[in-house]
């Protein structure tokens, strides 16, 4: 089997290293210079390996069948391929992620119309420098001042109303200290 050959690396970096995030950049170029480390390395080694001249040999060498059985021994070596054992955890990480960043999209997607309507809703209300008292308590119930049913007492905060406590004494009351 012939090994195959890498003319150059496959691997597009730049576009890789667009999506890196700051905090990983130094692993990043630690890992890039070790993977061009390997391709120079694979690369200073020829092709094929060099041809060797056996009848030279049998003819320099002495001993009878030596050269026989070395060439032998060399023509039955076989260093085979690396069988590639990684790939399919590497393609159900990416069907998984795939499926992550659809659900992402989708929910962004439910969040963008959420948003639009309440853009489209703001829009469609008076400029808030023509709203009248009567205007923003029609437009954010919620948030605005109810003299009848919740009076509060200026400046309407919630620590200046009649019986506020703070964090640190209710969390007393909870631990029974007075």
């Amino acid at each position: 089997m012939a090994a195959r050959r890498i003319a150059q690396s496959s691997i597009n970096w730049s576009a890789l290293a667009e999506r890196v995030p700051a905090n990983q950049k130094s692993s990043f170029g630690a890992f890039k210079t070790k993977a061009d480390t390997y391709v120079r390395a694979v690369l200073a080694n020829p092709e094929t390996p060099p041809k060797i001249d056996w009848a030279y040999y049998k003819n320099l060498v002495p001993v009878a069948g030596l050269v026989d059985s070395f060439q032998k021994q060399y023509d039955a070596l076989s260093v085979p391929y690396p069988k590639d054992t990684v790939s399919p955890q590497v393609d159900a990480e990416i069907k998984e992620t795939q499926g992550e960043i659809a659900s992402f999209k989708k929910a962004s997607e439910q969040r963008i119309q959420n948003l639009q309507k309440e853009i489209a809703h703001l829009k469609s209300l008076l400029p808030y420098d023509q709203m009248t008292m009567e205007d923003y308590r029609d437009a954010f119930p919620e948030t605005a001042l109810d003299p009848l049913n919740k009076p509060t007492f200026w400046p309407h905060t919630p620590e200046e109303q009649v019986g506020y406590k703070s964090k640190e004494q209710l969390e007393a009351e909870a631990h029974g200290h007075h």
